[in-house]
């Protein structure tokens, strides 16, 4: 009976080759035949017979070879009479039922597979041509990885069945693949400029899937569909919405432009180079979310809207076309871009989930479209009714910006904080307004008196000021402040600001929501309001995206390609931001808080080093003049900047000193008109002298202003200064040979890249954006497509940004006047940004004022922090030392974490950090087991089934062994204590002296080693102090 669920009771009407007729031999009839191959099948066969004769069933396969075979056969007698009906049991083979196992050696593919019947004499293998009744059924046959296992009822022998278990694993499998591509999973803020999420797609690994995209190409039946939410109309003739870009960079099926009046427009191309569009007869909305949905099949292209005000209610609209070219589409040539690109701007607004139906239309929609569940979190049209409602309350139609407050009603609960929080806690309707509309609410009060204010002194006042006066306000408050606590009370006055147009304070917001220091952590309102700054175009807010979506987070999956999206905007913007720059950039220096030396470095106008440094440049030091020349025009070493003061001091070094180095540096200011009128002719004077000794860079420069008159000259003294590794030369090159001005040859974008490799290797900002350019798009044939380093090339340039050098400096000034708190606001601004030297400061900052915050958000700053900066590339071995001992320590997780405490400690140790030796000691000490790997990497695998005490010896020694001259003392202490400890064990008898001086070391030891390390330990025990205690304790006991 268990057998009969797996067929389907199909009845098949008996096929006649003529006329039924007494002198007909017969019927037959399958009444339940099976839609695919079963294992002993029950199948009903009705027949009827008029003279004596044979009943045939039959199972027949082919193969792709051409071969057929008969898998089942089974006949028996028919005399004339009545109807009648009989079961049999039809039995085919495993190898076409199941997928190999340990008793199916192989599962075959079969290209079809018929069951037949019919009626003839005994001695015939098929039904004759000139049969009179007969049936077939063609079979669905599954690939072999497709069918189920078989539930044999025997045990296999132990040792058969312990070879099936290790090699079923590595059986091949069917590849899964998804007609559907997924473009865009989460949400994107467009600026409206030239940067998009690039993605290309690769041909179907599944021959037919494949097959049939492949037939598709010259009459596509595909389909898109995204969300997309306008803030601003396009500001050009057309925006880019989603485009396809070929191999020879034209526009490929499908492209969605925005038109300047709101219509999409669609456009496709077809055979001979043609191409096609139309527009929309909709336009699409601002401030609502739009779903935008477009099928091409064929030649007829269907485009919908379907958009909501917030209240989870849909305004549908449609179009048809019929293009009278024949669509073409290849998925797989060329890339797409969701937004702005190489050739079109972007829209301002945001992006939602976007996805590809590469080889079919879309789906049915439901009864009912409901918003993506990632734009309902966010919120962002939330934000936008709250803000609006708040700024028309606080400004009455204000033509003069006079402020006048309007009465408001008191019966009413702040929803603005509910929409903002993203609580989505249930509260009674009736009882809700906004939040900036509760005239008792203090917070409202206070800005509606402040802009009052501000009014009354300065005859008007727009929301932009207000928001700038709100937010320097707010860090006025914070940096007078004693305790982060102060956060909590003034995070409303920052909302207010970002609501009014301060898109710094958006930021601040979104970083303290994300690190939850001062306030509850929210990640989806983080999140809200570093989109709000980013489609601003705030670098910050760009900054912390990019790297969001790059390491990924408890919301969102890393996205390489929208990493990049957001990276390349800064990153290009750094390049423009050095060609131009303000007092408001300073150079990015990365500084760490616990580096003494290069604090000391440090200083300022009214530093002693400064004005020593000013006193040797007047003395003629060409060196000091080049130092005192950088530092004011970058503003470095904690100078503010000061261009007009730094050109002078190039100008001095050039004239009086004749250094060649202030030569190049003074030319460049006169040929770029930077803090000096602009004179050409006077700056290649200049580089020309500067050539005259030797100036490799002024040469390239020199080459540069003058390449327009002598192609060949140019690229010969490029390649001659390309040849000596300047960055600049080989970057000049790559630009000549990717836009055919090489002189003699053609556009070669594959020779271009080799010199942008070179110029990015050698440190050139430009040539790393250039090379992640090529990179994120690849070029067919030559050179693959690799998202992740692209992403990491544009990641290291939006890192040298002068305004992240700001924040950067900001935090080191504060934390040199001891305002600890205004630091780590500062420094928790670039961590949540990526940068890792203000990731370590954060941590760093927690730990050294463990006493003014309480013990579980230390921990929590530390582990997140110091984890965020042991993710570099290059990690610091402070940062892996005190990972490892948050890990070991249980009050962090809760949990020991052996293993990944000595990894960190492994790798620090790998550093040639004496702490890292000293802590993979204690751990041995304290009786714990070092993993496999982390021995073999140290090379002490060979004594992990040894002595305990020799790997305990050896770990100390190669402590004393790094020849850190702070580490000699307590390293040395260790190891003797370790010899100690190794010649008690192995004596007769316990000798009490030794004991005694071994617990002496230790306490020494602990002592100083705490002292070496200069570390300040809070008020939670570390792991290490720990594990020294414990171990001192043990050997007090024993003694």
């Amino acid at each position: 009976m268990g057998d009969l669920n797996f067929c389907l009771h199909v009845i098949v009407s008996m096929l006649l080759t003529g006329c039924l007729s007494r002198s007909s031999t017969g019927n037959v009839a399958f009444l339940d035949a099976p839609d695919a191959p079963v294992s002993n099948c029950p199948l009903r066969v009705e027949y009827t017979c008029y003279e004596s004769s044979e009943v045939h069933v039959q199972v027949l396969v082919s193969f792709d070879t051409g071969s057929t075979s008969a898998v089942f056969h089974k006949y028996w007698t028919c005399e004339p009479g009545r109807v009648r009906t009989r079961v049999v049991i039809v039995s085919f083979p495993d190898w076409l039922v199941y997928r190999p196992d340990w008793i199916i050696r192989s599962s075959d593919w079969v290209l079809s597979c018929l069951l037949r019947g019919w009626i003839g004499p005994d001695e015939s293998i098929g039904p004759g041509r000139f049969s009179r009744a007969s049936v077939t059924v063609p079979l669905d046959i599954h690939s072999p990885l497709s069918r189920p296992f078989k539930q044999h009822l025997l045990c296999a022998n132990w040792d058969t069945d312990l070879l099936w278990r290790v090699r079923r694993d590595g059986m091949q499998q069917c590849a899964e693949e998804n007609e559907v591509t997924s473009f865009l999973s989460t949400l994107y803020a467009s600026t409206g400029e030239r940067y998009g999420i690039i993605k290309t797609l690769e041909p179907f690994r599944n021959e037919v899937l494949e097959g049939l995209r492949i037939k598709s190409i010259y009459y596509p039946w595909c389909a898109v569909s995204f969300w997309v939410l306008l803030t601003k109309p396009c500001r050009n003739r057309l925006c880019g919405l989603l485009h396809h870009i070929d191999v020879k960079n034209n526009y490929a099926t499908p492209t969605l432009f925005l038109t300047d009046i709101g219509k999409i427009h669609i456009q496709v191309h077809g055979e001979a180079g043609h191409s096609s569009a139309f527009l929309s007869s909709f336009k699409v909305p601002l401030h609502q979310w739009c779903r935008i949905n477009l099928e091409i099949l064929g030649r007829m292209a269907k485009v919908s809207i379907a958009c909501t005000d917030g209240q989870q209610q849909f305004v549908m609209k449609a179009d048809e076309h019929i293009f009278g070219i024949n669509v073409m589409l290849d998925d797989t040539h060329g890339y797409f871009v969701l937004g702005g690109g190489k050739f079109i701007q972007g829209i301002e607004g945001y992006y939602g989930p976007t996805a590809f139906y590469r080889t079919q239309g879309l789906p049915a929609d439901p009864d009912e479209i409901h918003l993506p569940h990632v734009l309902s979190k966010v919120n962002i049209t939330g934000w936008f009714q709250s803000c609006q409602n708040f700024k028309s309350e606080l400004f009455l139609s204000v033509p003069s910006h006079s402020l006048t407050l309007k009465r408001l009603s008191d019966s009413c609960l702040d929803t603005y904080t509910e929409l903002l929080l993203l609580n989505h806690s249930t509260v009674n309707s009736t009882e809700q307004c906004m939040f900036f509309e509760s005239q008792t609410n203090p917070y409202r009060r206070q800005v509606a008196q402040l802009t009052k204010l501000l009014s009354q002194k300065y005859g008007g006042v727009n929301a932009t000021a207000v928001g700038r006066m709100l937010y320097a306000l707010v860090l006025r408050k914070i940096s007078t402040a004693h305790s982060v606590k102060v956060i909590t009370r003034m995070m409303p006055f920052l909302l207010h600001s970002g609501c009014l147009g301060d898109y710094r304070a958006l930021h601040l917001s979104s970083v303290l929501y994300s690190s939850g220091i001062g306030v509850e952590r929210q990640p989806y309102k983080a999140w809200l309001l570093s989109l709000l700054a980013a489609q601003k175009d705030w670098r910050l807010a760009l900054l912390r995206l990019g790297h969001m979506h790059h390491v990924g987070d408890l919301e969102v999956t890393p996205d390489r390609d929208l990493s990049y999206a957001y990276y390349i905007n800064i990153a290009r913007q750094t390049s423009m931001d050095q060609k131009k720059p303000t007092p408001q950039q300073t150079f990015v220096e990365l500084i760490r808080l616990n580096d003494e030396e290069t604090l000391r470095a440090q200083t300022n106008e009214n530093d002693d080093l400064f004005h020593w440094l000013k006193l040797q440049a007047r003395s003629g030091v060409a060196e000091a003049e080049q130092a005192m020349g950088r530092m004011l025009f970058w503003g470095q070493q904690g100078v503010s900047p000061d261009i007009q003061t730094a050109v002078k001091h190039y100008e001095r070094g050039a004239i009086k000193l004749n250094d060649p180095v202030s030569m190049y540096d003074y030319a460049i200011v006169l040929l770029t008109g930077q803090g000096v009128p602009k004179d050409v002719q006077k700056g290649v004077t200049f580089l020309k002298k500067a050539i005259e000794q030797g100036s490799v860079p002024a040469l390239t420069a020199l080459i540069y202003f003058s390449w327009l008159k002598d192609y060949e000259k140019a690229v010969h003294l490029w390649e001659e200064a390309d040849a000596k590794g300047h960055p600049d030369a080989a970057m000049n090159l790559g630009v000549f040979h990717s836009q055919g001005l090489y002189p003699g040859e053609p556009a070669d974008q594959f020779k271009a890249y080799k010199y942008y490799l070179k110029s990015a290797q050698r440190g050139l900002l430009n040539g790393g954006i250039e090379l992640a350019d090529i990179w994120i798009h690849g070029l067919p044939g030559q050179v693959a497509r690799r998202p992740a380093d692209a992403v990491l090339w544009v990641k290291w340039a939006s890192e040298q940004n002068g305004y992240l050098g700001t924040v950067l400096r900001n935090g080191l000034n504060a934390y040199f006047k001891g305002d600890w708190i205004m630091s780590l606001i500062y420094y928790l601004s670039a961590a949540e940004s990526g940068f890792e030297a203000a990731q370590f400061n954060v941590a760093y900052l927690c730990e050294l004022n463990s006493g003014s915050l309480d013990p579980a958000l230390v921990t929590h700053c530390m582990l997140r922090y110091y984890n965020m900066s042991v993710q570099a590339q290059v990690p610091d071995p402070y940062a892996l030392i005190r990972m490892g001992d948050l890990l070991y320590g249980e009050q962090a997780l809760g949990r020991k974490e052996v293993s990944d405490a000595a990894e960190m400690y492994k790798q620090a140790a790998l550093k040639n950090e004496p702490q890292g030796w000293y802590n993979l000691g204690l751990l041995v000490q304290n009786g714990e087991s070092l993993p496999f790997s982390v021995l073999s990497e140290l090379n002490l695998l060979h004594l992990h089934l040894t002595d305990r005490q020799k790997l305990l010896i050896s770990l100390f020694r190669r402590c004393r062994e790094t020849n850190i001259t702070d580490a000699y003392l307590p390293c040395t202490l260790a190891l003797f204590s370790a010899h100690l400890r190794s010649f008690q064990v192995h004596q007769d008898t316990t000798i009490k002296l030794i004991a005694t001086v071994s617990a002496a070391a230790i306490g020494t030891l602990s002592f100083a080693f705490g002292l070496f390390k200069w570390r300040t330990t809070p008020l939670h025990q570390t792991s290490q102090t720990s594990a020294s205690s414990q171990t001192q304790g043990e050997e007090e006991e024993e003694s």
